[in-house]
């Protein structure tokens, strides 16, 4: 699925998922070192990462929402890539839902501190950011090689790499056709 919302031909939607993944990521750190005994400052600022990720996380769901809405029907396969891309909006949704409940919780408590099962429910969060990133396949672009010029297009990671077929004239598309 090709993402339709660029800048200076990259994908928004990659460059906004990173800020939301490393805030909640230094949240789960400084949970942690405040659990090892840092100041309860530490604590309050974990809070704050987790409002400022939940943010950003809502602008990068914005923009995967419409590239989404507006994936060409015309492509090649075009209903498991749109389901692909759905799925993974459903996914960032559920991740800024579950740390949208941890902060409301620990805004109830004096020092925003959270305690071991909400740290246990972050971790799982971000281990589902972190899967929704690899399923909808942010992390590598299908022609990220080919803008680079570092040989043949590279292909992204994840089920929705498989959406793309390479191109007939490039390298891996000759390869394929020549294998049979």
């Amino acid at each position: 699925m090709e993402s339709r919302l660029r800048v200076a031909g990259n994908p928004v939607h990659p460059l906004l998922l990173m800020f939301p993944l490393g805030l909640f990521a230094m949240a789960i750190i400084f949970d942690v070192a405040c659990g090892l005994g840092a100041p309860s400052m530490v604590s309050t600022l974990a809070f704050w990462n987790v409002v400022a990720g939940l943010v950003g996380g809502a602008a990068a769901v914005s923009v995967a929402g419409i590239d989404v809405a507006g994936f060409d029907l015309a492509s090649a396969r075009p209903a498991r890539a749109a389901l692909n891309g759905a799925l993974g909006v459903l996914l960032d949704l559920g991740v800024l839902v579950t740390f949208a409940v941890i902060a409301l919780i620990r805004l109830r408590t004096a020092d925003r501190g959270a305690d071991s099962g909400l740290l246990a429910l972050e971790v799982a969060g971000l281990t589902t950011a972190g899967f929704s990133a690899w399923f909808g396949g942010r992390f590598g672009g299908s022609r990220a090689h080919a803008r680079s010029g570092r040989g043949s297009p590279g292909r992204g990671v994840g089920p929705a790499a498989l959406a793309e077929r390479p191109s007939p004239d490039s390298e891996l598309g000759q390869w394929l056709a020549r294998r049979g």
